[in-house]
């Protein structure tokens, strides 16, 4: 039995206390004398002696039995205690008749049974308005969320009307509203700059324009009208409707004959345009409500305006599920019951079913259309969505009909309710691409770098390998050893840029290999970096200097790669930084990652190339200068990718003539 409220006891004994008082009020003022002589079978001249002694116990016992009655009802609502209630008048009836025809005495059942009637009456007169409070809070709060703001009305109705330039090019369009005296009143307006009219004309062209649309209103139809005879100018009104509800109308002229095939468009138009002013009237009334609302006509018809715009606002929520059919992967949503909500058309020509019988399928029937070898429990995917949130994504392989598939399984949650901090989910969502071509570029791609790999790396030692043979011979001129001396460096360096391209590459492919992580130090990494380098930084006149940290945690790293990425580093650093300067390689301990930095003294890097230094084939251009011709462009490229591969992170930091700190980060172990 649900328990009342301090609130609710407080309201049913006042209820019976003036239920009670009026039987007695009735009673005493003889309106129920000849009904209380009909059901006690007494004489009109007939006086019958109370049963109770003392009339305060006969009105406590009549305000006991309308409260009793008062508070079954608001418990158990009226539909099942009302058997019980009649029943219990009935017996109480049969009751007072017996004890007055033998003993003459009145139990006081007429005015019992106006209490019990009144309080019942009232009770559920209580509960009617309750809940109908509540509905009408719920219904105004849904449609002024999925309504527009107050100050959004306009702007919705001219963005519509723009819509309508594109196709019709009118001279003029107005978007007309009734108001509350029923008039039409003009709510927007788009002008072409030559549909201004003069003013001896305006008056008498907008009445017959607001007649015009009175006429459509009336009618429910469009109405296209010529101007004149000999004038190809047309005027058109549209009624604005949506639900068999005409809120307004739209006057169009166009200095055009109009085409019947835009009819379909302008209904539709329309519809939206009458929506928007269904959800711009709820928005912008006042939510004040008395206590007889629901009895009134006005109130009722403010929930039904608000009914309208939630129906709306269902409406266009249908534009981004048909939007999903126009999507060229296969998608599909699928209840949290497990059914097949919706299917787009792609989906259903991957499992071979009409549209229709999705409808109602279970995920788990549309999963094992693409059971393979590695997806051979579509539940146990599903299983981990739900539990952790995470969407599932594999490749399918289907090798008996050559095709690649890309599955995606994810959970669509809410995110409209900002205060909740766990987003409820909504329903699941799979989606399936046909990888099939893209997989074959990438084995173009693949075959394009092996190709690059031994068919360019051939000639290339060939032209370097007899352009430094013959660089060595004293015999040739000084200006020839000049020409073979460029092709031997040009060859070097294109031989360069081949390799890093080819390592920047293969970091890239998506059927790369896992590296080989192992326990990696990163200031073991900077001593043997800067063992390596230090001679190529002496020629340069340049001082390579460590700053170790204590106690440095390793990283899961690849040491060929990791070790490679702050050879470039350095390397970069070493190339533009001036002769008697300093290169710093320090290490630092950052929370849960390691930092490796490399500081120069260099010329800078400006404030809009930081972000495309890191970009392939991207090199810096000094002011005054041209861009180095050695440089290939790949050396940071590769550094990122190494990085992200690894899940950490690059950073810049520099400043024009003041030099540049390159660093990247690498989660610890």
């Amino acid at each position: 039995m649900p328990v009342p409220s301090i609130k609710s006891v407080s309201t049913n004994c006042a209820i019976a206390a003036l239920s009670a008082a009026i039987g007695f009020a009735l009673l005493w003022g003889g309106a129920l004398a000849p009904v209380q002589h009909l059901i006690l079978l007494t004489a009109a001249n007939q006086k019958l002696l109370p049963l109770f002694s003392n009339f305060w116990l006969g009105a406590l016992a009549v305000f006991a039995a309308a409260l009793l009655a008062a508070t079954i009802v608001d418990c158990f609502g009226l539909r099942r205690p009302l058997i019980y209630l009649s029943g219990a008048l009935l017996g109480l009836g049969l009751v007072g008749l017996v004890v007055s025809w033998i003993f003459s005495r009145d139990i006081l059942f007429v005015p019992l049974v106006v209490a019990v009637l009144v309080s019942v009456a009232a009770v559920q007169f209580k509960r009617v308005r309750r809940q109908d409070n509540e509905l009408t809070e719920k219904l105004l709060d849904a449609s002024c969320r999925r309504g527009s703001r107050a100050d959004d009305g306009d702007h919705r109705l001219l963005s519509g009307l723009k819509l309508l330039e594109t196709v019709l090019a009118p001279t003029e369009a107005i978007v007309f509203r009734r108001d509350a005296a029923g008039r039409l009143v003009s709510s927007a307006r788009l002008r072409a700059a030559s549909g201004i009219l003069p003013d001896t004309e305006r008056n008498s062209v907008w009445r017959e324009g607001v007649k015009l649309c009175e006429r459509a209103i009336a009618t429910r139809e469009i109405i296209v009208e010529k101007v004149g005879p000999d004038e190809p100018a047309t005027n058109i009104a549209l009624p604005l409707r949506h639900e068999d509800r005409t809120v307004g109308a739209i006057l169009i002229r166009v200095s055009q004959d109009f085409d019947d095939d835009d009819r379909a468009l302008l209904l539709a138009v329309g519809g939206q345009m009458a929506r928007n002013l269904q959800r711009e009237q709820v928005v912008k009334t006042k939510r004040r409500r008395g206590p007889l609302d629901f009895l009134s006509v006005t109130a009722s018809r403010k929930r039904l305006d608000s009914l309208y715009v939630l129906n709306g606002a269902l409406l266009e929520q249908r534009i981004g599920i048909n939007a999903l059919s126009e999507i060229g992967d296969g998608v599909a949503l699928a209840s949290l019951d497990g059914r097949i909500a919706f299917a787009n058309e792609v989906m259903c020509l991957f499992v071979g079913m009409k549209e229709a019988d999705t409808l109602g399928l279970s995920i788990f029937d549309l999963l094992a259309a693409f059971r393979t070898d590695v997806f051979d429990e579509p539940a146990i995917a599903v299983r981990r969505v739900l539990q952790t949130g995470q969407a599932y994504e594999h490749e399918l392989q289907f090798t008996e009909r050559n095709e690649t598939l890309g599955l995606r399984i994810s959970l669509v949650l809410d995110d409209s309710k900002k205060q909740q901090k766990t987003p409820q989910p909504l329903c699941l969502a799979v989606v399936v691409k046909d990888l099939t071509r893209i997989k074959e570029y990438e084995q173009l791609k693949s075959d394009m770098i092996s190709l690059m790999s031994h068919e360019l790396r051939t000639p290339l030692t060939s032209i370097n390998g007899f352009a430094e043979l013959l660089a060595a011979d004293d015999q040739l001129p000084e200006q020839t050893r000049e020409f073979v001396t460029i092709i031997a460096n040009e060859s070097q360096r294109l031989s360069r840029m081949i390799n890093t391209f080819l390592a920047v590459t293969k970091l890239q492919r998506k059927d790369k290999q896992e590296v080989l992580k192992i326990p990696l130090r990163l200031d073991e990494v900077v001593r043997e970096t800067i063992a390596t380098l230090q001679p190529v930084a002496k020629k340069r006149r340049i001082r390579l200097v460590e700053q170790p940290t204590e106690r440095l945690p390793p990283v899961a790293a690849d040491k060929s790669m990791i070790t490679q990425a702050v050879k470039n580093l350095v390397s970069n650093a070493i190339k533009y930084s001036p002769e008697r300067t300093t290169i710093t390689l320090s290490t630092a301990l950052e929370a849960e990652a390691v930092r490796l930095s490399v500081e120069d003294r260099g010329y800078g890097i400006p404030t809009e190339a930081k972000d495309k230094v890191w970009e392939k084939f991207y090199r810096v251009v000094r002011e005054g200068q041209e861009k180095d011709e050695e440089s290939t462009g790949l050396g940071l490229s590769f550094v990122r990718e190494v990085v992200e591969q690894h899940g950490g992170t690059v950073g810049l930091e520099s400043e024009v003539g003041r030099g540049s700190k390159f660093s990247f980060t690498l989660p610890r172990l």
